[in-house]
């Protein structure tokens, strides 16, 4: 009996192919001549209107625009994706679990989390794709073909070439439709649209904790782990992340690759440079919500706003905190527990940061450096009550007379001016005295005489 379903004759002949297995049509387009060049980045097409498009990029040209909020772009593309914004339209839908996207990206993603079947045999890695697999295996075999003509680096993918040496160009090709924000990298304009949409595709199979970028959730999961793979080769001290290992080898290559453009001074973070420019600046960025005093950094202000609000106290000596470890580490005065012991003298603290800040006296470290004087500090809170020295700040104010302080002891020394407390007795006489340093004074007149 023949088969009825095909209407026509060529719709029979075309059927006939299936069984015959012959193939009378070839691509033409994996194969196909780019004759289109790009006369700014030497970037080749196949197509004249693809290489118009690519055009739009060096030139500025934005030819497509939103009817309804006027948004020009580059590119056909980008404006209908930008159009579902306004219609709300998402067109790609997730077989698995029926999640709507805008964007194809955006789908892909959320379909391959979590799911990496391709496996690196040397340090068993995974991945989405068999291709990147692939080309994470030229890390272990070295081998780097693609070299950068300024700088000599080598890279193993031509993309990751054409990255970096957009570094040296600026050119900034991949644009946020919402912000405006510029990137070298389509990975990272597509991590950073997630920030408007909201959308966490990397999520951590111990906590849940939600990610936008695959690398972010890595990261976290080696505070489970407890994994740090990043080890400084001069102290071996290990690090979970490359961008604090870098860091930290700074202070001992005294490296400063960040200046200020005011002032010429260098500092060994970005982050210092960025509180440092403020001085020249002016600029308080942090404002407390009650008094709206504003500070030039955030620990200042959290300070002040903490300063005189002490909800945990002490039962044996009523002494009040800001904080709940704060009354837990005092506490251990009164109980005489110093659980922490250094493996060089056996000297023992009551506080895990004090034991850490005390081996620095072994190891001549100074970790906290000024960006003023460049001065260096054991402990991070001595670099901070320093740094008033310069910014004049007086966090501490007397809340009878308005005099301000840089040290919360100093502010509390004064309040028994106010209160007549006397707390410190000398063993002798009986002689009372507000603060430590006047009884060690009066001390030595018993010794002297």
């Amino acid at each position: 009996m023949f088969k009825t379903s095909c209407f026509y004759q060529g719709t029979l002949n075309e059927h006939h192919h299936i069984h015959s297995a012959e193939c009378r049509y070839s691509c033409d387009i994996h194969g196909r001549e780019r004759p289109y060049l790009c006369e700014v980045c030497n970037r080749a097409y196949s197509q004249k209107k693809s290489l118009i498009a690519h055009q739009h990029i060096h030139t500025g040209e934005c030819p497509y625009k939103c009817d309804v909020c006027n948004k020009a772009f580059s590119q056909k593309g980008r404006l209908i994706s930008h159009q579902r914004k306004h219609s709300g339209e998402r067109p790609y839908v997730c077989d698995a679990c029926n999640k709507a996207f805008s964007q194809k990206c955006n789908l892909i993603t959320h379909q391959c989390s979590g799911k990496c079947p391709y496996t690196c045999d040397v340090c068993s890695k995974a991945f989405i794709t068999n291709s990147t697999l692939i080309t994470h295996k030229r890390i272990h075999s070295d081998e780097c073909s693609y070299t950068c003509d300024v700088c000599n680096k080598a890279f193993s993918q031509k993309s990751s070439l054409i990255t970096h040496q957009r570094i040296h160009s600026g050119e900034r090709p991949y644009s946020c439709d919402v912000c405006n924000k510029a990137f070298s990298g389509q990975s990272n304009l597509i991590t950073h649209q997630r920030i408007h949409t909201g959308d966490r595709p990397y999520v951590c199979d111990v906590c849940n904790k939600a990610f936008s970028g695959q690398s972010n959730l890595i990261t976290h999961q080696r505070i489970h782990t407890g994994d740090r793979p990043y080890v400084c080769d001069v102290c071996n001290k290990a690090f979970s992340q490359r961008s604090t290992l870098i860091t930290h080898q700074r202070m001992h290559s005294g490296e400063r690759p960040y200046s200020c453009e005011v002032c010429d001074k260098a500092f060994s973070h970005k982050g210092h440079l960025r509180r440092h420019q403020l001085i020249h600046s002016g600029e308080r960025p942090y404002t407390c919500e009650v008094c709206k005093k504003a500070f030039s950094q955030k620990c200042h202000m959290i300070t002040h706003q903490c300063s005189g609000k002490c909800p945990y106290t002490c039962e044996v000596c009523k002494k009040a905190f800001s904080q709940q470890n704060s009354l837990v580490k005092h506490q251990r005065i009164h109980s005489g527990e110093h659980p922490y012991s250094c493996d060089v003298c056996n000297k023992a603290f009551s506080d895990k940061y004090c034991l850490i800040t005390h081996k620095r006296l072994h190891s001549g470290e100074f970790p906290y450096a000024c960006g003023m004087c460049n001065k260096g500090f054991s402990f991070k809170m001595h670099l901070i009550r320093h740094q008033r020295i310069h910014s004049g700040e007086r966090p501490y104010v007397c809340e009878v007379c308005n005099k301000g302080f840089s040290n919360q002891s100093h502010l509390m020394t004064h309040h028994r001016i106010h209160s007549g407390e006397r707390p410190y007795s000398c063993d002798v006489c009986n002689k009372a005295f507000s603060d430590k340093s006047g009884l060690r004074q009066h001390v030595n007149k018993h010794t002297y005489w």
